[in-house]
């Protein structure tokens, strides 16, 4: 494969949207035969897209504008009164990478993690397997942080990209008996921090949608950016309009112009 080469995308068929009830989502992939590596994965990041396991997406829905890409600017971010507070709650975590392999104890809260807060969800009966395929992937750069407390119980893994020149935020679960502590918060503070510590520009923190109660907490960190109309902007509520083609990309992660 050359350098040269464009990057496909696919449009699944019309499904169950999974945020908005009697709604049809349509989702657009890269091509899965595609070879993926941080550069691309970054660009096309940068164009409102997530990764899910090996696959890299995003909504492209024909009547609907809800899922909006969003990212935070770690350089101006100033934490509220309540991230202030969570953050003071969580000073005794300890928090150590690991790389992104299956340990037990890690799936065994991942599974109560689901049961607790996604029942019904069609994820809350994952096997070992699903658990890797959703959280890794073999081309990305992807780090499982622990976060323990001064007992060493296990309090929250969270799951996190790396990209030349952001973080993503790719999935956070936490032991239900500890929410309280508001464990996913304090993840993002984390997380905002780390990208700062190695000087990142962005933190990518997945779709925000102002109708969904589980998806509207994102625009609580700011500022943030809203991906619209194929740019990045702190408005977001500019006037909705088509979506653009998705430009091509080459292999090393260069817009095809």
């Amino acid at each position: 494969m050359t350098t040269q080469e464009k990057l496909g995308f696919y449009a699944t068929p019309p499904h169950d949207c999974n945020y908005l009830p009697d709604r049809e989502a349509i989702t657009l992939f890269a091509d899965p035969r595609f070879r993926k590596n941080s550069r691309l994965y970054a660009a096309l990041a940068a164009n409102g897209f997530r990764r899910s396991g090996e696959h890299l997406y995003i909504p492209y829905c024909r009547n609907c504008s809800a899922c909006v890409p969003v990212r935070i600017p770690v350089a101006g971010f100033v934490p509220n009164r309540r991230q202030l507070r969570c953050r003071q709650r969580n000073r005794d975590l300890i928090v150590t990478p690991r790389p992104p392999e299956f340990h037990a104890e890690h799936f065994a809260l991942y599974q109560r993690y689901l049961s607790a807060r996604h029942p019904g969800g069609g994820m809350d009966d994952p096997t070992p397997g699903s658990y890797l395929e959703f959280l890794s992937a073999s081309w990305s750069d992807t780090t499982f942080y622990e976060m323990r407390d001064q007992r060493g119980g296990l309090v929250a893994v969270s799951v996190v990209d790396s990209m030349p020149d952001a973080l993503s935020a790719v999935y956070t679960f936490f032991d239900p008996a500890e929410s309280a502590r508001s464990p996913g918060t304090f993840a993002i503070l984390y997380q905002i921090d780390e990208a700062r510590r190695r000087r990142c520009a962005w933190l990518y923190l997945g779709y925000w949608i102002r109708e969904c109660r589980k998806m509207r907490y994102k625009n609580e960190y700011q500022p943030l950016e809203y991906f619209r109309d194929g740019e990045w902007r702190s408005n977001p509520d500019p006037a909705v309009t088509p979506s653009k083609p998705i430009p091509g990309f080459s292999e090393d992660g260069k817009r095809k112009l």
